[in-house]
């Protein structure tokens, strides 16, 4: 079979994970060649460790300098996995596995050890009050997410346990409806820190939140001991809910020197700018609900979309470049996105075969 091609280090999980889905070799060429370090980076390897856990037979090979990859699929079988995230948030990990875990031979229960809130990846609250809930509605319902530790970069050492579930096929949806907001929930996690840090969060996000919507309720989430990990820290998440029942969601997590009132307006403006666009689900859930979409069966599925993201286009690139799906995108007067697209009645063959 003829392997996929692509060049550069952009994409470099959803490749994999396409890769893998359909079964083809793939073959990245050129991965920061040109960089004073060239090659893949340590969380780039530590997700390809990841895959190898997750799938039987799967061969990965890197040339001398790390800028060449042949990666040969193997069957997803699932199962009891644990791994330590390397040089990214459990976050990262996690959101890049979800389609191939949908469609494993077993249901996949997934240690993660290492960060578990940065500022660059989707943090845990978030993967369990928004991602884990919009399986769903793609038919895959039964997901969870526990919190062990929490952890801080850049020591880390947090733990995570979450359980995905396994599904036949998935299903279409229309996530066009977006409704009004009815309320707002969210949670400030402190750990290592005062716990008064997180009152501070809660009071200034509310303190904006207030204004628009009464119903404004953000819990707050000490940790101290074995359990708040190896750093100081602190994050909020919060998620405005529709009347449609859509979740938009928002959240930072704490860098040096950052106070708590600066984080917490930061992420309530965040979150009403993301209501603002008009989309259904907010820009970090647009690449992994495009690919479930694909994936659907035989059938039309429609989400509205503030505005494609960068990652959104080369999402759909590599769907249409891989599977041969192909979305309409229409521009709707009020500055949101339609798209549509028929599913490839992609079905979960690793089951069959158990």
């Amino acid at each position: 079979m003829a392997p996929i091609r692509a060049r550069g280090c952009g994409n470099f999980r959803q490749r994999l994970v396409a890769a893998t889905l359909v079964g083809r070799p793939l073959r990245i060429d050129g991965i920061r060649e040109d960089d004073e370090e060239p090659g893949l980076r340590d969380f780039e390897a530590s997700f390809l460790r990841l895959l190898e856990k997750l799938c039987d037979g799967c061969r990965v090979e890197i040339n001398e300098t790390g800028t060449k990859l042949r990666y040969v699929p193997g069957l997803v079988t699932g199962g009891k996995v644990t791994h330590s995230c390397e040089g990214r948030a459990a976050g990262y990990f996690l959101e890049g596995i979800i389609p191939l875990a949908l469609f494993a031979k077993r249901p996949l229960l997934l240690s993660l050890s290492g960060i578990t809130n940065d500022d660059v990846d989707l943090g845990i609250d978030t993967l369990r009050t928004v991602t884990l809930p919009l399986l769903e509605r793609f038919g895959a319902a039964g997901a969870t997410l526990t919190v062990k530790r929490r952890g801080a970069p850049p020591k880390g050492g947090g733990l995570v346990v979450v359980s995905l579930p396994i599904v036949k096929e998935l299903q279409p949806v229309d996530l066009t409806n977006v409704g009004l907001v009815k309320r707002i929930r969210g949670v400030a996690y402190t750990a290592k820190v005062s716990p008064q840090i997180a009152n501070r969060l809660v009071d200034s996000a509310r303190a904006l939140l207030n204004r628009f919507l009464p119903d404004v309720w953000i819990y707050t989430d000490h940790y101290s001991g074995a359990r708040s990990g190896g750093s100081p820290g602190f994050a909020v998440s919060i998620v405005a809910e529709t009347t449609e029942g859509c979740m938009i969601s928002s959240e930072a997590a704490a860098e040096g020197g950052t106070l708590p009132e600066d984080l917490g307006v930061e992420t309530a403006a965040a979150v009403l700018d993301q209501v603002q666009a008009g989309g259904f689900i907010d820009e970090a859930h647009h690449s992994l609900c495009i690919m479930l979409m694909a994936l659907t069966t035989e059938d039309v599925s429609r989400l509205r979309v503030g505005g494609l993201s960068e990652p959104a286009i080369r999402t759909l690139q590599l769907l249409r470049d891989v599977f041969g799906s192909v979305f309409r995108i229409r521009h709707d007067q009020d500055g949101s996105v339609l798209l549509s697209c028929l599913g490839n009645g992609f079905r979960n063959v690793a089951k069959s075969i158990a």
